[in-house]
């Protein structure tokens, strides 16, 4: 294992996802809770999102469009 460098996979903190829709982190919660986008859950039990899940959702999402609350 000595030498192996691993592509470190960014993970983001509802509130992290939720400024970035512009939205309560409640909502991503709510979110994640109806399968519209996945999370990871830590040791403690905490939600975080994949980075690159979250940004291809912003892109399909467009400027003017927002997840359905």
């Amino acid at each position: 294992m000595a030498g192996q460098n691993p592509e470190v996979e960014q993970l983001l903190t509802p509130a992290e996802v939720a400024a970035l829709f512009r939205v309560d982190p409640k909502t991503v919660t709510r979110w994640a809770k109806a399968g519209k986008l996945s999370c990871i859950r830590t040791l403690g039990g905490h939600r975080r999102y994949r980075a690159d899940e979250v940004q291809a959702l912003i892109e399909q999402q467009g400027p003017t469009q927002q997840l359905e609350h």
